[in-house]
């Protein structure tokens, strides 16, 4: 796995898939700081717009699609998807 990029673009649904993808591996200090901002309490319009770059006020269905499948994809990681890293990651 090549070093992640620190904030890159997100798509408006986070992947399903029950692998890792090149989006996860692309993703990964995405869904850290989404993380982090949970386990803080942080309001997911604050944590749309500076995490995801998608301003509630704008679309708010569109922004909060987008945070719940994140975040649901960043625990999916803990339990799941960190296991695929460890073997190689998604190429392999």
């Amino acid at each position: 796995m090549q070093k992640p990029p620190p904030d890159p673009d997100v798509a408006d649904i986070a992947p399903s898939d029950a692998v890792l993808t090149a989006y996860d591996e692309e993703h990964i200090i995405t869904y850290l700081r989404l993380l982090d901002a949970n386990a803080e309490g942080a309001d997911w319009r604050e944590v749309a717009r500076i995490v995801l770059h998608l301003d509630p006020r704008d679309d708010s269905d569109r922004a909060r699609r987008a945070f719940e499948s994140h975040l649901s994809r960043a625990k999916w990681m803990t339990k799941h998807g960190y296991r695929h890293l460890l073997c190689g990651g998604a190429s392999a």
